[in-house]
């Protein structure tokens, strides 16, 4: 919400310093995002005349002027075609910069003849689109002043960001409410126009058979002015309450004056004519959006109703959009004209040759028009106005100020109104206790303070305390909203800091089985030199089709990079690993915990991204050495092990592909990836490299190691209390052997330790694969074992025992003792 100091000191009357308005904004709850003042930019351009124009001795097109800009003649080489004597315009000396172009202004020839400056156009100025020529002044502008004081742009822009349930504070007289109730000042009366030709008699809205017909009523041809109302009327009461118009003929739409156009481009609205910067400017300046239709266009009755479904209208916006049954439109005999409180049609908009106009001053409901936005995925002005509430109790003031803008600007004739539909002004009215303003808000207020505080914000106090919200105030439900009101006014900083008080006893764990797993593994992956990144939890389309595709589509994402709910937090790493790259880094190590996207539920994940170089290169190191799979799936059973997990009990398996039913299969390297699994179904991690299809949808160069933990599937622990098991180490040394085989090709390391532990689990506590060779199509796999004796140490006997029921059990995997 934009708007100007003068603009707000035409409803504040205050002597507060731009500063103090600024800080006042802030502290009650109005935050300035910014303050501009578009005449700086052009304090060094001032009023200055023609004096001579002579043709350039080189340049037919050219003129070389002198130029009186308050401190003696000049020369001034111009290419406009009005340049003249006598001419009164905007001069920019040497130094100067033009904001429009972009340079800054030299002395120099244009050629041959030197050139001190120039005169300037609007558009080179910025505050107009004209360049057909350089501005002309009025013959009693003082030259040699100031350009931004003699056009009035040394007025300072103010940015409020208006919180979505404040909509009384979208109109520049609501701000300068909360100002004045906030002691900067005092609140104007707002003059609401009493010509009885405005404020007329109401005139019924006329019947209509079921086909559409006029039963009775006033003609209203197209383009014909009336003595009554406009034909006007609301067949949905739902969407559309009210809808009031009222008509003017004979109007003259010129140029909106120098006023109004001035302060519509200060906040970045492009003046368009009188009629449109009226609606405009009302919007703005009230927070009352209107719409103004050209009646020679319109056919028959003007109809707030429900859209057909495929109906479409053709936006003021140049976009056509197609409409359903949940959406108001404000139609004629003929077609759709206005998507209701959001945007009107072209096909009915005024034009310079206008003279005939209706005003439409409707109210829309806040739900209909939020629905409707997001399914057209339209914004606009009045959608934020409407979809935060406009006050309904504003339409016959409203309609009264914008066709009284209409008299005074473009003339015409103006019909009485018809008044369609009823606005909902339901009575709220809530019994309030000074007191909560200390219990709830933490501040002390004395009563007759917080009454004065609520009735400066418009509200009635009645006896007992009895408090009605105004009716621009849709927010206000219940006590603690008007303690709310009481303690932004009365500020919030005043609010003493008081410590809560402590509970006796000790305090009783709160965390989740949960939180405490993802606790444990987010210190065991910092502590194994891990950098915690936290990436966004929404992915393009093109992302999330490198890990399967997401199964859940924001319906109205910010924008199209963040439509996709990620379906594997892998997405985001890589992104953030490709910055990094991108800015230098050798090597990057990150994890982060959060919730994968999938169709069935959100599942609690630990993502794992390891690239770069593992070593760096050195004397003693010699080349740089990348991650490889061994590297991920040693993070993953650290982090498992971490995490609780039997990391003893697990398998190596495969990682299905997406066609084999897996979870973003195809983003792993098919011969350099695996998961860890409980058992053939429970699979509690991948890890591997990924696929080089991946990394160049991520543009990552090399190889890429990578994790996902599973942490929704690890099994939970065990309560044992919160006593540890007292510490008892062995009495006896291990002992261990080595065992040598010769095995199948396709058998993986995993099978045979596996198989080899499970040879004598009393005894054997461990086993490693130490060793592999291969050569002439033969494989060997060297193995470890770890033999932990009870209460007395092994005989020989037992030991050849274990040994060979370590050979048999491997010799049914296909495995011989290798000679």
């Amino acid at each position: 919400m934009k708007f100007t100091l003068s603009w707000l000191k035409d409803h504040l009357d205050t002597t507060a310093s731009l500063d103090e308005i600024v800080a006042a904004l802030t502290r009650i709850g109005l935050e300035v995002e910014g303050v501009e003042n578009p005449g700086e930019k052009l304090a060094a351009f001032t009023v200055a005349k023609v004096l001579t124009a002579e043709r350039h001795p080189q340049a037919d097109k050219l003129q070389v002027l002198t130029v009186d800009a308050g401190d003696g003649p000049l020369q001034v080489v111009c290419g406009a075609p009005n340049a003249r004597a006598g001419l009164i315009g905007v001069f920019g000396p040497p130094g100067a910069y033009v904001p429009g172009s972009g340079f800054e202004l030299k002395v120099a020839a244009i050629r041959g003849v030197e050139s001190n400056g120039m005169m300037c156009s609007a558009r080179e100025l910025e505050i107009g689109e004209g360049h057909d020529g350089i501005i002309e002044l009025p013959a009693d502008a003082p030259v040699g002043t100031p350009f931004p004081d003699y056009a009035g742009l040394n007025d300072p822009v103010i940015d409020v960001s208006i919180t979505p349930n404040r909509q009384d504070c979208m109109g520049v007289r609501g701000i300068a409410r909360d100002l004045a109730a906030a002691g900067l000042g005092s609140l104007k009366p707002l003059q609401v126009p009493t010509d009885p030709f405005v404020r007329a008699e109401p005139v019924e809205a006329p019947s209509f058979l079921s086909n559409g017909e006029e039963k009775d009523g006033p003609s209203t041809s197209s383009g014909q002015t009336v003595e009554g109302g406009p034909d006007v009327r609301t067949d949905d009461t739902e969407g559309c309450p009210a809808f009031f118009a009222q008509a003017v003929a004979g109007v003259t739409n010129r140029a909106a004056p120098d006023w109004m156009a001035r302060r519509l481009t200060a906040i970045g609205q492009k003046p368009i004519s009188a009629l449109v910067d009226i609606t405009n400017y009302v919007s703005v300046d009230l927070g009352r959006p209107l719409h103004v239709y050209d009646r020679a266009k319109l056919s028959g009755a003007l109809v707030a109703r429900k859209a057909k479904a495929g109906e479409q209208v053709l936006a003021l916006n140049g976009k056509t959009y197609s409409l359903d049954e949940t959406m108001t439109v404000i139609a004629d005999d003929a077609q759709v004209h206005d998507i209701g409180g959001i945007m009107g049609g072209e096909d009915s908009g005024v034009i310079e040759a206008t003279t005939d106009v209706l005003i439409e001053c409707a109210y829309f409901d806040p739900e209909h028009i939020a629905r409707t936005g997001q399914k057209l995925q339209l914004t606009s002005d009045a959608r934020q106005r409407f979809e935060r509430g406009v006050d309904p109790a504003f339409l016959d003031d409203g309609l009264a100020i914008a066709t009284r803008l209409v008299l005074d600007l473009c003339g015409g004739t103006p019909s009485a109104i018809t008044r369609a539909g009823e606005a909902p002004l339901g009575k709220r009215v809530y019994a309030y206790d000074p007191a909560l303003a200390e219990t709830l808000g933490g501040l002390a207020i004395p009563a007759e303070r917080q009454k004065a505080i609520l009735e400066s914000l418009g509200f009635t106090v009645a006896d007992g305390w009895q408090v009605t919200p105004p009716t621009w105030r849709r927010d206000i439900d219940g006590p603690a909203d008007l303690v709310e009101e009481v303690i932004r006014i009365e500020g919030i900083d005043t609010v003493p800091s008081v410590p809560l008080p402590r509970a006796p006893g000790v305090a009783r764990p709160t965390a989740t089985a949960e939180q405490k797993l993802e606790r444990r593994v987010r210190r065991a992956a910092a502590a194994r030199g891990l950098d915690e990144a936290v990436t966004w939890s929404f992915l393009s389309e093109a992302e999330a089709a490198a890990f399967g595709g997401g199964a859940w589509t924001v319906a109205n994402p910010i924008s199209e990079d963040l439509k996709v709910m990620r379906p594997s937090l892998l997405a985001g790493l890589l992104s953030a690993t490709a910055r990094n790259q991108k800015r230098g880094a050798q090597a990057t190590r990150l994890f982060e915990i959060g919730r994968r996207y999938l169709a069935d539920a959100e599942r609690a994940t630990l993502g794992v991204v390891l690239a770069g170089d593992r070593r760096s290169r050195g004397w003693q190191a010699g080349k740089a050495q990348g991650f490889d799979a061994f590297d991920a799936k040693a993070e993953a059973l650290a982090l498992l092990a971490a995490a609780g997990a039997p990391v003893d009990n697990l398998q190596v398996m495969p990682v299905l592909s997406e066609a084999e039913g897996g979870d973003a299969g195809d983003a792993w390297h098919p011969g350099q990836s695996g998961t860890l699994r409980l058992g053939p179904k429970t699979v509690l991690a991948a890890f591997g490299m990924l696929h080089p299809t991946t990394l160049k949808a991520f543009d990552l160069d090399g190889n890429v190691a990578a994790v996902e933990l599973y942490l929704d599937a690890i099994p939970a622990r065990r309560s044992a209390g919160f006593m540890r098991p007292a510490y008892t180490p062995p009495a006896l040394q291990p002992v261990r052997r080595d065992f040598a085989f010769t095995v199948p090709a396709d058998l993986t390391a995993d099978a045979l330790t596996r198989a080899v532990r499970g040879a004598d689990k009393t005894a054997i506590v461990g086993a490693r694969v130490f060793d592999v060779f291969e050569r002439d199509g033969d494989k060997s796999m060297a193995i470890e074992i770890i033999l932990q004796p009870g209460e007395k140490a092994f005989v020989e006997a037992e030991l050849k025992a274990i040994a060979d029921k370590v050979v048999a059990a491997a010799a049914k995997l296909g495995a011989a003792l290798r000679s």
